[in-house]
């Protein structure tokens, strides 16, 4: 039998949001002031068995979860539910849920860092939850206080916390997800939702490891479009997009190169946001990433780096349209440093080869890992697992 205890979380151990850098505001610049769960209502039931934590060298992603997982209910009728931490089991759900059938779904992706002082931190968690709340607005969601899910988030880490690897080179995966589960074939605004959040040991992200990845750049297939959803992180963008990562796979690629319209824009590199490191066009030296047009997805990563390197001051960082075209005269020209994705379970990663109209095109990728991404890499995971202080990084 599992144990049920309602347990307030302490003021003492509280994340500091306030004055973390962070927005902590919602979209339209005022404070959450939904009707929302509450952490202090928090309902834990401990698990009386517990899984083996898995061997980290052998570590693929998202294969292995902890022993619990965080809950919250919704209904149109009686609102939020009280959040509950439980051991990790699967979901019962309605035949006709609308999550299902008309994919109303949405997750996002964070993690958990152990320092060397054996404490744990999250790394920009209100950025996640800002995502996740305009994603939840575009998906018919309810309404959530952003604050309150992070301090759930934060007490499941402190339930699960063995379950963070004692590695700088690892982390825990976390998987807060969304779901419509009104009961009925009605396509149309759940009646009914269910907010739940699982924990996974991961180690890299790809199976390569940190080495340049390889890219397959076609406009046959389209990611996300303006008026579509692809400023959001919900699973349609993905599952959507699984049969063209095959394609490029039979290409001998691992990624693909997101292109979009008749001037085959550089969007994004499979589920990572795209930087180029460049002389551009007036023989500035330049990083650029696609801007926010809706088709990009906001990713963390991405900004944490613009941050960074806007701050150094060592180069011109901009936002900006980039086409293959320009790619491809820059390379003929010698005018491409590097080329990386960004996200949260890579956190940089090169990129070598791009597959585009027949030609391979060979990015830039001195020692495997170019000079910027690794100087990106390196700050960025400092600040993580706690080797370097920044506002950007919160205790459990």
């Amino acid at each position: 039998m599992a144990s049920s205890t309602a347990v307030p979380p302490s003021a003492a151990n509280a994340p500091s949001l306030k004055g973390s850098g962070e927005d902590v505001s919602s979209r339209n610049g005022m404070e959450d002031s939904v009707h929302s769960f509450k952490a202090a209502d928090l309902v834990i039931e401990l698990s009386q068995t517990h899984k083996a934590k898995p061997d980290l060298t052998n570590l693929v992603f998202g294969t292995v979860f902890s022993d619990h997982m965080l809950t919250i209910e919704w209904t149109s009728n009686g609102g939020w539910q009280k959040p509950h931490i439980k051991p990790f089991g699967n979901l019962s759900l309605h035949p006709a849920c609308s999550a299902m059938h008309y994919a109303v779904q949405l997750f996002e992706g964070m993690k958990a860092y152990r320092d060397a002082d054996d404490k744990v931190r999250l790394f920009r968690p209100m950025l996640n939850m800002n995502r996740m709340a305009n994603s939840a607005e575009r998906a018919c969601l309810p309404a959530f206080d952003r604050a309150e899910l992070v301090e759930c988030i934060r007490r499941l880490v402190q339930v699960d916390l063995e379950w963070v690897p004692k590695s700088d080179s690892a982390s825990l995966y976390i998987r807060p997800t969304f779901l419509g589960t009104e009961p009925s074939l009605g396509v149309k605004k759940p009646s009914r939702a269910l907010l739940y959040v699982i924990l996974s040991p991961v180690g890299s992200y790809f199976s390569t490891g940190a080495k340049p990845v390889s890219l397959w750049a076609d406009s046959k297939y389209i990611r996300a479009w303006r008026g579509g959803t692809g400023d959001c992180k919900m699973g349609g963008n993905y599952g959507a997009s699984i049969y063209a990562q095959y394609e490029a796979v039979d290409y001998g690629c691992q990624q693909v190169l997101w292109l979009y319209g008749d001037d085959h824009q550089i969007t994004e590199v499979g589920t990572m946001n795209m930087f180029l490191f460049w002389n551009n066009e007036n023989g500035e030296e330049e990083l650029a990433t696609p801007p926010l047009d809706g088709i990009i997805l906001p990713g963390i990563t991405r900004q944490s780096i613009l941050e960074l390197t806007r701050k150094w001051g060592e180069f011109k960082v901009c936002e900006r349209y980039l086409t293959m075209a320009d790619l491809r005269c820059a390379l003929k020209e010698g005018r491409v440093k590097e080329m990386f994705g960004s996200g949260t379970a890579c956190v940089v990663s090169p990129v070598g080869r791009i597959l585009y109209q027949g030609e391979n095109l060979h990015i830039p990728c001195q020692d495997d890992f170019p000079q910027l991404a690794s100087r990106l890499m390196k700050e960025l995971t400092d600040i993580q697992y706690g080797r370097t202080q920044s506002d950007w990084s919160v205790l459990v």
